[in-house]
C-alpha cells in the first residue's frame, strides 16, 4: 500500500492541503507535464471544473477519478486522442509519441 502525501497547493489564491498516494502525486505531475501546465494550475483548473459541476466529493477524490480517467481512456497512453472527463468537463489531448 503507498503512502499518503499531503501538499500544500494555492487554488484561486487561497493555500489549501490535498493529500494522495504518491503514485496519484506521480501520476498527476506527468499529466501536468505533458499538458505543458504546472501541477498547481492543473489542481486549480480540475477544482473549479469540479465546484462547476456541482460535484460534492472532495478535491483529493476528484483528483483520483480524474487520473484514472486520464489513463483508462488512453490519453496517457501516447495515443492521438481527445477526451473528456465526465466528472470535470476537461479535455485532455495527448499526441502520438
Amino acid at each position: 500500500m503507498s503512502e499518503i502525501k499531503k501538499r500544500s497547493i494555492t487554488i484561486a489564491g487561497h493555500r489549501t492541503s490535498v493529500s494522495l498516494e504518491g503514485p496519484f502525486w506521480d501520476a498527476l505531475a506527468g499529466i501536468a507535464k505533458e499538458q505543458n501546465v504546472s501541477l498547481a494550475a492543473l489542481v486549480a483548473e480540475l477544482d473549479a471544473d469540479r465546484v462547476k459541476s456541482g460535484v460534492t466529493s472532495g478535491l483529493s477524490s476528484a483528483l483520483r477519478v480524474y487520473i484514472l480517467r486520464y489513463y483508462s481512456e488512453g490519453a496517457g497512453a501516447g495515443a492521438a486522442t481527445s477526451t473528456k472527463s465526465s466528472q470535470t468537463g476537461r479535455v485532455s489531448k495527448s499526441k502520438t509519441r
